[in-house]
């Protein structure tokens, strides 16, 4: 049977890091998109003195850009591969003092293990867009519950008008979607019940992002 992402492949990871691509893995357009994740952040109101969590933080495409800008400490990340989490630490984080590795968190289902409640603002950019979306509609409300002190949560999907959903789809930046395996898209009203659902208030935000991804912009209830 097929996976549900490359992710969940097999031996994904252990091949690919004993290649040196742990930046290749996590989808490419490695300064490109470390940006615009750093850039949505700091729109939405991201100081150093928050605590931010990044959620399928691979390799730290985006931690090391935010670990020299948070306070020491204010970084945590999860993702799927705790060796992708460690090779990002050893590789792309330049001053090692301001994270404790202990903050880079292997998380399967997005159970948040040993993650700190009072996280300000989180961040799955590039996670949900190779997900089902069940495991959206499954993740949120554990996020929602694991963290009180949430101010705003950020994620990414790729959407499909209506009356496209059940075919592949060519996003605006050319990536092909699909509803029945990777890159998965998702109905709009879909994505923003699932978060409604969760007791966010959810806006999803134009215009488009790398690879023809959306913003949603979660705020607890």
């Amino acid at each position: 049977m097929k996976p549900i992402s490359p992710y969940h492949a097999p031996g994904f990871y252990d091949e690919a890091l004993a290649k040196g691509r742990h930046r290749d893995i996590v989808g490419g357009r490695w300064e490109e998109t470390g940006l615009v994740q750093m850039q949505l952040l700091l729109a939405q109101g991201l100081d150093p003195h928050h605590k931010l969590l990044d959620i399928g933080a691979g390799s730290l495409r985006l931690g090391c850009r935010a670990v020299p800008y948070l306070n020491p400490g204010n970084y945590w990340a999860t993702d799927l591969s705790g060796d992708l989490l460690r090779r990002g630490y050893a590789e792309e984080i330049a001053d090692k003092s301001r994270l404790d590795p202990a903050q880079l968190i292997e998380d399967a289902d997005f159970d948040l293990p040993g993650i700190p409640a009072d996280i300000d603002f989180a961040i799955a950019f590039a996670v949900f867009t190779h997900l089902p979306l069940g495991h959206l509609a499954r993740a949120l409300p554990k996020l929602r519950a694991r963290l009180p002190s949430l101010q705003k949560l950020l994620f990414t999907v790729f959407l499909v008008p209506d009356a496209a959903h059940d075919r592949p789809f060519r996003q605006p930046d050319g990536v092909v979607t699909h509803p029945d395996r990777y890159p998965w898209h998702h109905r709009e009203t879909e994505v923003l019940q699932a978060a409604e659902a969760a007791g966010f208030a959810a806006t999803l935000s134009d215009p488009y992002l790398p690879r023809g991804q959306r913003l949603c912009l979660c705020l607890p209830k």
